[in-house]
């Protein structure tokens, strides 16, 4: 398996979580993602987008990574730029760092979908912001590592069918969800956490590391 990490401009935090997750990994950065390399203590290998918000000051390491340069007027964001690149380069597992969050909401539901898309296609997706993390639900079962108590929810991109949720707070067997519904919203893992789907499309989002003000 050949590890991607995409450095994108929404929110960051450092764990000790993060730091297994990128572990290793190859590195691209989407435009103004460079300034998470300096947090995370990581060089990119390319440097992807316009370049329009790039951070003031960047150490001599950074400044110098190897550019792939886009014109402002596209019609591709300068994360799914990066994200092609890595799947250019081989990437058989991404993790979007810096996906939540940040000034753009729109790109951040953007990258939800777009980890869906991605996984459909058979590309193990993780996005995190370092204390939230997305993994894309589809049909089949997985199990997650969540310590006991994390809060967590599944967001449903369609309607739902055949639901399980064990491991939790408050379970589910094999239900229904109709889009739109918050019946996903707000539960705790009680021990190890599986969730099975039998038809549709959702993101599993975690938190396991809280941020002091939530």
């Amino acid at each position: 398996m050949s590890t991607f990490t995409i450095l994108l401009g929404g929110d960051l935090i450092r764990t000790p979580r993060l730091d297994r997750q990128v572990e290793g990994s190859r590195v691209i950065a989407a435009d103004a993602g460079i300034g998470h390399a300096r947090l995370l203590g990581l060089v990119p290998e390319l440097w992807v987008g316009d370049f329009d918000s790039v951070p003031a000051n960047l150490p001599d390491d950074l400044a110098t990574v190897p550019r792939r340069t886009f014109p402002a007027e596209k019609d591709k964001t300068d994360g799914e730029l990066a994200i092609a690149a890595a799947l250019e380069l081989g990437a058989t597992s991404l993790v979007l760092a810096g996906a939540f969050g940040g000034k753009r909401a729109d790109h951040a539901f953007l990258h939800l979908a777009l980890a869906l898309r991605l996984a459909e296609a058979g590309t193990d997706v993780l996005l995190t912001s370092g204390a939230q993390e997305g993994v894309p639900l589809l049909h089949g079962k997985a199990g997650f590592d969540y310590a006991d108590g994390t809060l967590f929810s599944v967001l449903g991109f369609s309607q739902l069918a055949g639901l399980t949720v064990t491991g939790a707070k408050w379970p589910l067997n094999h239900v229904e969800v109709a889009f739109g519904s918050s019946l996903t919203i707000s539960n705790e893992v009680r021990g190890r956490l599986e969730i099975a789907l039998g038809h549709g499309r959702a993101i599993l989002l975690a938190h396991p590391y809280p941020l002091p003000e939530s």
